[in-house]
């Protein structure tokens, strides 16, 4: 079964703003158990509103004679900092106020989080890992941390994401946290501050994460005459109020700007230079019917990096698919170690 566990670091830590946090805690997950090689690692990013239980949000993956079989990997996936998921996060209490931060919790970027990842994986003593899969928020922190430790990774499985979020995702984004601001209670300092804005931000967002088609196959009337309370008004009241019940509006408006700010080339003088950094061998995986992350996006990187491939996922489901059609999503994922491993048996013939 998933061990549930908890990291903790007891230094301060510098973020990329130049604010800092007094230390924190991870929350993790682990499934199955290292090879006497400890080579079998598999190390998960999750999206926006995820755990660190990826058998929760990604099940059909994980588990006995599924793609991941914990009889042959060890399977890791943390919480991301910010998180209100058992990570340190706006919920928290702040050591030097003896108060949960609310507000005062520091932006966060991307190269924050996979910073404090790498400090896990080196607390767990994990050398080399055989994978760095992630989607969406996750898949732009596994890219960007394969650029930070190019060593380490060997295979990067990036899935419905991108190298640098776009204008039209920022826009989006802001809108939701528009719909943050607007809530009264957004301004005080409490764990419900913000929760009713919060509900309008993820009926924003299942725009961007559905796609037209969906929306008519499972939400249209099946007649002519209703003029009220549609079933497409209900579901975006009955997606704000779920969301509402298992997150918060800080952590929500903190990793959205994270994932604005997502941006490989800063500092590294632009993205094609930065791609150049990558020495995982990658398979980039899109959506075809994505609205928030476009199947162009995709492409583009996998243009830019040589040697890497493509997978396409057929689904009306939108950027949401990524989660739904695990099927395809698995025999992308197999298709790719297959032909990985053709790769190195011709290299090794070759170099004979």
């Amino acid at each position: 079964m998933p061990e549930h566990l908890i990291f903790h670091y007891q230094k301060e830590f510098a973020l990329e703003s130049g604010a800092s946090l007094p230390g924190f805690q991870l929350a993790y997950t682990t499934y199955g158990r290292l090879n006497k090689e400890r080579s079998n690692v598999l190390w998960i990013c999750h999206a926006l509103t995820g755990s660190s239980d990826f058998t929760d949000w990604w099940g059909g993956l994980f588990g006995k004679g599924k793609l991941y079989d914990p009889a042959d990997w060890f399977i890791v996936c943390a919480n991301t900092l910010g998180g209100c998921y058992g990570s340190t996060g706006p919920l928290s209490v702040d050591p030097r106020t003896l108060q949960p931060f609310y507000h005062s919790f520091p932006q966060l970027t991307n190269r924050d989080i996979v910073k404090a990842f790498d400090l896990l994986r080196q607390e767990l003593g994990l050398g080399q890992i055989h994978t760095l899969l992630g989607g969406s928020l996750g898949g732009q922190q596994a890219l960007e941390w394969a650029l930070q430790e190019p060593n380490i990774f060997q295979n990067l499985i990036q899935v419905a994401s991108n190298a640098r979020h776009s204008a039209w995702g920022i826009a989006f984004n802001e809108s939701q946290r528009m719909a943050i601001r607007q809530d009264p209670s957004w301004s005080g300092n409490s764990r419900e501050s913000g929760l009713e804005g919060l509900k309008t931000a993820r009926a924003i967002a299942m725009l961007s994460y559905r796609h037209y088609t969906c929306y008519e196959a499972a939400q249209q009337e099946p007649g002519h005459s209703t003029t009220d309370n549609f079933r497409a008004s209900s579901y975006q009241v009955y997606q704000g109020d779920k969301l509402a019940q298992r997150f918060n509006a800080y952590t929500y408006w903190l990793l959205s700007k994270a994932m604005d700010s997502h941006n490989i080339g800063r500092g590294r003088g632009g993205v094609e230079k930065a791609l150049k950094r990558l020495r995982a061998r990658s398979l980039f995986v899109g959506v075809e019917t994505d609205l928030l992350f476009p199947v162009e996006e995709q492409l583009a990187l996998h243009q830019q990096v040589p040697g890497s491939s493509f997978a396409l996922i057929h689904s009306s489901y939108g950027h949401d698919g990524f989660l739904v059609e695990e099927a395809q999503l698995t025999h992308a994922i197999q298709s790719f170690y297959q032909a990985e491993t053709l790769k190195e048996r011709h290299y090794e013939n070759t170099e004979v």
